[in-house]
């Protein structure tokens, strides 16, 4: 073969491949879509409880035995896929009863369960709880309340739902969001050996 044919379809080639390449670098440096924001709700705790570790089913000695045991984990980042190192992350939900320990619920939260959960997290951004599966009550759909920080500033507050639960189609705030920020703040809740496991990937503008 002439070396001027040679090098004609070698030089065709590489027009062809240059779209897929540059596709995939395009796709690799596009921006990650933020977590959608969501309303805080009436049941952010009022004062923060003493005990407000990672662990929601241990308040001192007393230990909480109903639900589902459910661990919840995943990382914080920025928009670059980046950790958000030093973030933190904030949890708070009802016990099995559908209580919150907030005045506006009457007291009748069960005072074995935490309710509420704080985590710092890493260099990694990786976090991790462990509650219960969220319980339904009268207008929701069960969920947990989300708010991640960065040292003053408040950058996300949102809620979590459960893939699969019939309750979302009938709850308002979660029919509200658009097709892909429901998909965004909506994850399956799998049995694991210890419970259930649940991740949530959450990206903030940081």
């Amino acid at each position: 073969m002439p070396h001027h044919s040679l090098a004609r379809r070698t030089l065709l080639a590489a027009f062809v491949a240059a779209p897929v390449s540059w596709s995939r670098v395009h796709a690799q440096s596009a921006p990650l879509p933020l977590t959608p924001a969501q309303t805080e709700g009436p049941f952010y705790p009022v004062e923060l409880p003493a005990d407000r570790d990672h662990d929601l089913l241990h308040v001192g000695p007393r230990r909480y035995t109903r639900g589902r045991p459910t661990t919840l984990e995943g990382r914080v980042l920025d928009t670059s896929g980046q950790p958000v190192s030093g973030a933190q992350v904030e949890i708070w939900q009802c016990d099995e009863d559908g209580h919150y320990h907030h005045p506006g619920d009457r007291g009748r939260a069960d005072a074995s369960f935490q309710g509420f959960g704080l985590v710092k997290v890493g260099a990694d951004g990786r976090y991790r709880f462990r509650t219960i599966r969220p319980a339904p009550y009268t207008g929701r759909t069960p969920h947990i309340h989300v708010k991640v920080r960065l040292g003053q500033r408040e950058l996300l507050t949102t809620q979590l739902y459960v893939e699969g639960e019939a309750r979302n189609e009938r709850d308002g705030l979660w029919r509200r969001l658009p097709p892909d920020d429901r998909a965004r703040v909506t994850v399956p809740f799998q049995t694991g050996p210890d419970g259930l496991r649940a991740e949530f990937p959450i990206v903030v503008a940081a």
